[in-house]
C-alpha cells in the first residue's frame, strides 16, 4: 500500500527571548537603565554633547543607540519595556536654546531643562594639564550628590526624586570602595534659579607618599638610577611629601580596607576630584505629568508662557 509524506516539515518552536530588567542584588530594586536621544535636528557640538552624556550614563546605558529621523518617541518607548530602560534624556535645539528633557517611562513624569551653557567632555580635558580617564573609569555607575535642592518647593523636590532615581541606589554597608569612581554633582542656586551640573573622577591619594614613589609602585617599571650613587639616594630625593598633597583634614579619609596598591588599609589618603565633563548650566522652566505630555506641575513661565513651552515641545 502506498505510503503518503507529509509534506509539511516540522518547524521547531523557539521561545521569544524577553530580557528582564535587571534587578539589584542587595537591595532588590530594580537598576535604572537609560536612553539617550535627540528629538529633531542637532548641530554637531550638541551631537557630541549627546555622546558625552551617553558615556556619563554607563554602564547602564545603550552606548550605540541607532538614531533615525522616522523614529519618534512611541518607537523608544516600545523598545524600553522589553530592556527594563527606565528614564529617557532626551536632547532638542529651538533658534533659543538648546533643552534637555529627563522623563520616567512609560508614565511620567518630565523634566525640561534649559541649557544655558555647557562644555563637552574633550574641552574639559584640553584645560587641563594631566587629563585623567583610567579604562575601568566607567565600569561602574556614578555616585549623585544634589546640594541647595532642599528649599521645600514640589517641583524642586521632583528635581531630587527624578535624578536620585536615575542612578542605582548603594548600600554603604556592602558598597565597594574600588566602585566609586565618578561622581555627578547637581548644585542649585535660589538666587539665579540655575543648576551647575557637573561630572567628576574620583581618585584617592596617600599621604606622606611623594609622585615618584607612587608611580614607581603602580607602573613596575624600573626607574633610572645612573645618576644616584645608592638606592637609597632615590627615596631620599623622592622625599617624603610633595607639593600636590592635601593635607586638609576635611578632605582626607582613613580606609578600611585595601585600594589598589598604594592606597593600604588604616591608613590615610587624600581624596580628590577632577572634573572629566560634559559640564551644563541649567535652568528648569517646565514639569509635565505623563511622558512629554499631560498636565502642566510646573512652568517657570506662568500661565503666561504657554507658548514658550510650546517651543521646546
Amino acid at each position: 500500500m502506498a505510503r503518503f509524506r507529509n509534506k509539511k516539515k516540522n518547524k521547531a518552536f523557539v521561545k521569544p527571548v524577553v530580557r528582564k530588567p535587571t534587578v539589584d542584588h542587595v537591595t532588590g530594586d530594580r537598576i535604572p537603565k537609560s536612553f539617550v536621544f535627540s528629538r529633531g535636528k542637532l548641530p554637531g557640538s550638541l551631537r557630541q554633547l549627546q555622546m558625552d552624556l551617553r558615556k556619563l550614563m554607563l554602564p547602564h546605558t545603550a552606548l550605540k543607540l541607532k538614531e533615525k529621523k522616522r523614529n519618534n518617541l512611541k518607537d523608544f518607548l516600545n523598545i524600553s519595556g522589553p530592556m527594563g530602560v527606565t528614564h529617557f534624556l532626551i536632547l532638542s535645539k529651538t533658534e533659543s536654546s538648546p533643552y534637555l528633557r529627563v522623563a520616567r517611562t512609560p508614565q511620567g513624569p518630565t523634566l525640561t531643562f534649559k541649557i544655558h551653557e555647557y562644555s563637552l567632555a574633550v574641552d574639559v580635558a584640553h584645560s587641563q594639564a594631566r587629563p585623567r580617564c583610567p579604562p575601568d573609569l566607567f565600569k561602574n555607575p556614578p555616585l549623585i550628590v544634589l546640594s541647595g535642592f532642599g528649599t521645600g518647593e514640589q517641583h524642586l523636590k521632583l528635581t531630587t526624586i527624578m535624578f536620585q532615581n536615575i542612578f542605582p541606589s548603594i548600600d554603604i554597608n556592602t558598597v565597594k570602595l574600588s566602585s566609586c569612581q565618578r561622581i555627578v554633582l547637581l548644585n542649585y542656586d535660589k538666587d539665579t534659579k540655575l543648576i551647575d551640573f557637573r561630572h567628576y573622577s574620583i581618585r584617592l591619594q596617600p599621604l606622606g607618599v611623594s609622585r615618584r614613589i607612587r608611580k614607581f609602585v603602580l607602573n613596575h617599571q624600573v626607574p633610572d638610577l645612573r645618576s644616584l650613587q645608592d638606592v637609597s639616594d632615590f627615596v631620599t630625593k623622592a622625599g617624603y611629601g610633595s607639593e600636590s598633597e592635601v593635607d586638609d583634614e576635611a578632605a582626607t579619609v582613613d580606609l578600611a580596607s585595601d585600594l589598589g596598591r598604594v592606597n593600604r588599609a588604616s591608613t590615610k589618603s587624600a581624596v580628590k576630584l577632577q572634573e572629566i565633563g560634559p559640564r551644563m548650566t541649567l535652568q528648569l522652566i517646565k514639569v509635565e505629568e505623563g511622558l512629554c505630555s499631560g498636565g502642566v506641575i510646573f512652568s517657570e513661565y506662568g500661565s503666561s508662557g504657554a507658548a514658550k513651552n510650546q517651543e521646546e515641545g
